[in-house]
């Protein structure tokens, strides 16, 4: 079978690796792709639009196309594949609203009884600004639209969310809330207290398996401080308890798929919604419409079964149980990124990768390119991979236990080439602690 993925970070990187260990898989193609990629897959050039992908997916003869981004389920890409008869992993525009949209996502929320945070949505500045003044805080400003992750300021200071609601509303370039207001939308959420974890779940419409429980680091420094970014590390699997398992599945995952179905928007793909475990009970932080990043480098190793097999399963809308199996070993992810990032990012720092990487350890590309120089006396060209975006590489090691899984995978982060190089040391830290 001739498979297509599209995207060109870490997350596709992993899932190319995982589609390859199919029986299934003859081929396998990527759009835009990344360094890393073309290593293990033939990358490809396309516009980036729903139409140019399906031309590219007919000229190519690709059987079965899996989504990375969430900004290409937002353009509907899955509407458009499967109304030319091309199968596709991932749920349409409609379904995937759970993510492009945060204010939808907490109405349908309260409307299906899924517990999430108190909360208000607003389209224009100032109505948001008095929210704030009224509720205090602590407070968490989002960006209700996609924003790479980092659309999401958890503001301890009355000061600190109106300067991340300005910034969402009026914007670097200085435009006007009469401007923005038609487009800029954001939720403004109750302050919650306690563990956050990523639960992923393959879903065909109407059944869901999840996978086995991760969690993410997502601010830039250690000990959870600083701006958000897209994910600085995750651990799997997060231990819980069997009744909170219990809890997600039936008080979170399977309202989920009811509602959407009841609404006539049945959703197949990779459901994600972000938890929080707090003193209360267990809440819906968010919801995401595809694989989590770095969720996806650190899982996708742990799958025993076959990728290919799940994901055509889903679309087919005849997943069962059975043909999702993970292996009970620990995974860890630690990212590398480039200086200045979640700001900004620098392009084009040579990278030094290990030529021979120790049993069980991935080195993913999240960002990556190659760049070509002369050598004038040969008249030879040389290529040197570089970094070309934020966060840049995804350094993955799986053992028998978490502590030996980190050990591993910081042992090859140290020996990577990379100048100025961001990347958190306590990956796993909250673990650590309850030990």
């Amino acid at each position: 079978m001739n498979i297509l993925v599209i995207g060109g970070g870490g997350r596709e990187h992993a899932l190319v690796l995982a589609l390859k260990k199919s029986a299934r898989a003859s081929k396998i193609l990527c759009t835009p792709g990344n360094a890393g990629i073309a290593e293990v897959a033939e990358v490809l050039p396309c516009d980036p639009n729903p139409a140019a992908w399906a031309d590219f997916a007919l000229h190519h003869g690709v059987e079965f196309t899996v989504v990375g981004p969430d900004n290409a389920l937002e353009c509907g890409i899955v509407d458009v594949f499967e109304a030319r008869g091309l199968p596709i992993f991932g749920p349409t525009r409609a379904a995937a609203r759970l993510e492009w949209s945060k204010s939808f996502a907490k109405e349908f929320m309260v409307r299906h009884g899924i517990p999430t945070a108190r909360h208000g949505s607003f389209t224009h500045l100032s109505d948001a600004l008095e929210y704030v003044r009224q509720q205090g805080a602590p407070i968490v400003v989002k960006d209700s639209g996609l924003a790479l992750g980092k659309g999401v300021t958890v503001a301890h200071t009355l000061e600190a969310a109106e300067k991340a609601l300005e910034a969402i509303f009026v914007g670097e370039l200085g435009a006007s809330e009469s401007e923005e207001m038609s487009r800029r939308e954001v939720v403004i959420e109750e302050f919650m207290t306690g563990m956050e974890v990523s639960c992923l779940a393959f879903c065909d419409g109407v059944r869901a398996v999840m996978l086995p429980m991760s969690q993410d680091h997502k601010t830039i420094f250690e000990g959870d401080v600083g701006p958000m970014t897209g994910g600085m590390g995750v651990i799997a699997p997060f231990p819980l308890m069997p009744e909170q398992l219990e809890e997600i599945q039936t008080r979170i995952i399977e309202p989920i798929m009811r509602g959407m179905a009841l609404e006539g928007t049945p959703f197949k793909g990779m459901l994600y919604p972000g938890l929080m475990l707090t003193p209360a009970g267990i809440r819906v932080v968010e919801i995401n419409a595809r694989f989590g990043d770095p969720e996806a480098e650190c899982l996708l190793p742990l799958l025993e079964s076959d990728p290919l097999e799940i994901l055509v399963a889903c679309s087919e809308g005849r997943l069962s149980p059975d043909l999702v199996r993970f292996s009970p070993a620990s995974s860890a992810v630690v990212v590398m990124a480039s200086p200045g990032y979640p700001a900004g990012s620098t392009r084009g720092i040579p990278l030094e990768l290990p030529e021979v990487l120790p049993s069980g350890v991935s080195v993913f590309h999240c960002a990556t390119a190659f760049e070509s120089s002369s050598l004038e006396s040969s008249g030879l060209e040389n290529t040197q991979l570089v970094s070309s975006g934020g966060r840049v590489l995804a350094v993955q090691a799986t053992a028998s236990t978490l502590e030996l899984a980190l050990t591993q995978a910081y042992e090859v982060v140290q020996n990577i080439g990379f100048a100025g190089a961001q990347y958190r040391w306590d990956i796993g830290f909250r673990l650590r602690e309850k030990r």
